[in-house]
């Protein structure tokens, strides 16, 4: 997405403030589905165990007496008897469905391993005025139309927008809270109206300290609702310096179990892609599409996906791979590796125009716990890290370090564990001069 797209303007903004504060409130109603998120019991949608009558690309859908366009993205070699994610991705103020898509949905789509469904409505005016709760019909509508059409998991239902997108996103999070697990908000505000707004719903906040258009406060100020209902402690987060170029996240405790509140504050402006280290957003190497999908991918469903994805907790199994992963690593010797009692084995797990996704497994071939390791590798030219679960990564180009997670240090004798990562360029070279140390 070019930079030029995300910048709301100010006048356009106090439009907005107006238009919201004299139209009328959101109107009330329940959910667009009777399973509700908090009893964790996965209720089966018509869609499942029916041929789908959905398909990925451009529709239409009959909503408010108005007829409104969304852009559908249906996993590869869908599964009808299996369940799936359902995340919204709601498009900024003059910006557009086709748009959300063609980033893969804030970037989580290349993330998901073909485990989510994706949906990009187009807002009226290319906005989220929600006038009359026209919006959030449509977001019913859409739910009740995608549940009748394909299999979901209807405990694994989320929504994330930046800018007007947040805005809605928090809209949604406020009216449907037994319909939405949870929402992620990129410098938002309280421009589409919040109705209910009193239940628990799991909350991400990402703004920027200096945003020139949504200024920080409206960020902590939708952040401050959810850490209220969530039960969460009471807290002022720490926020990274102007110049620093970095960004700090804070998960609050106290939450209800299920319920996390987190917030992530940026050196940076007005931008859905911020990028520490740079002044200049870039879709590729921000870090928001990979915590994000930490965040959402950290509640469990009744019957979970052959493959997890990255958590910021130890995962039960796997981040996400088109091949599970083994106990023991693979048979054959790694073609970079070194003797001793920490080998380190990439294998690559998807590919797509422009980027990647690989896997290492750390093995302990020795006879006693390996207390931390340590592994390093060269990228080829071309090639950048934007994500990196289950490892702390030093360099995203070039010559690169990822070091031990707190939770994955500690192997025993013949264990393993994996770490990976989401990475631009292409994929036909891998990884290079591949070496394990430990401490």
């Amino acid at each position: 997405m070019p930079k030029r797209r995300f910048f709301l303007p100010a006048f356009a903004v106090a439009a907005v403030l107006v238009a919201v504060a004299a139209g009328p409130a959101l109107t009330g109603g329940g959910g667009a589905t009777a399973a509700a998120a908090t009893n964790g019991v996965l209720a089966a949608t018509a869609g499942c165990g029916t041929a789908p009558t959905l398909t990925s690309g451009t529709h239409s859908i009959q909503s408010s007496g108005q007829s409104r366009t969304y852009i559908l993205r249906v996993p590869d070699n869908y599964n009808n008897s299996h369940p799936y994610r359902l995340v919204f991705g709601l498009h900024w103020l003059n910006g557009s469905a086709g748009a959300v898509a063609s980033a893969g949905y804030y970037g989580l789509q290349p993330l998901s391993n073909n485990s989510t469904i994706f949906v990009a409505p187009q807002g009226i005016n290319n906005g989220w005025a929600n006038t009359n709760g026209q919006d959030l019909t449509l977001v019913d509508d859409l739910t009740r139309l995608i549940e009748g059409g394909l299999c979901v998991d209807t405990t694994q239902v989320f929504a994330l927008g930046w800018s007007y997108g947040g805005a809605m996103s928090y809209a949604i999070a406020c009216a449907r809270p037994t319909v939405f697990r949870a929402v992620a908000v990129l410098s938002g505000a309280n421009l589409s109206g919040c109705n209910g707004g009193t239940q628990p719903v799991a909350y991400f906040g990402i703004h920027g300290i200096h945003d020139s258009v949504l200024n920080i406060s409206n960020g902590r100020s939708l952040r401050d609702t959810f850490v209220r209902n969530n039960g969460c402690t009471q807290q002022n987060p720490r926020e990274p310096a102007q110049g620093s170029l970095t960004h700090i996240t804070t998960t609050y405790s106290g939450c209800r179990p299920g319920y996390p509140v987190q917030w992530a504050a940026f050196d940076g402006d007005h931008t859905p892609s911020p990028v520490d280290g740079s002044a200049s957003p870039n879709d590729a190497r921000t870090w928001t599409s990979g915590e994000i999908w930490k965040f959402f991918g950290q509640f469990e469903n009744t019957t979970p996906p052959s493959s997890a994805p990255p958590s910021s907790t130890p995962p039960s199994s796997a981040p996400p791979s088109s091949t599970p992963p083994s106990s023991a690593p693979p048979s054959s010797p790694p073609a970079s590796g070194q003797p001793g009692t920490c080998t380190a084995t990439y294998r690559p797990v998807n590919s797509w125009p422009g980027g990647f996704q690989g896997e290492v497994v750390v093995a302990n071939n020795g006879s006693t716990t390996l207390n931390g390791w340590t592994v390093r590798l060269t990228l080829a030219g071309g090639q950048a890290i934007s994500s990196l679960w289950n490892g702390v990564n030093t360099g995203t180009t070039g010559n690169v370090t990822v070091r031990n997670a707190d939770y994955n240090g500690s192997l025993a004798a013949n264990a393993t564990t994996i770490f990976g990562f989401v990475a631009t360029g292409s994929s036909s070279t891998p990884p290079g001069n591949l070496t394990c140390a430990s401490p």
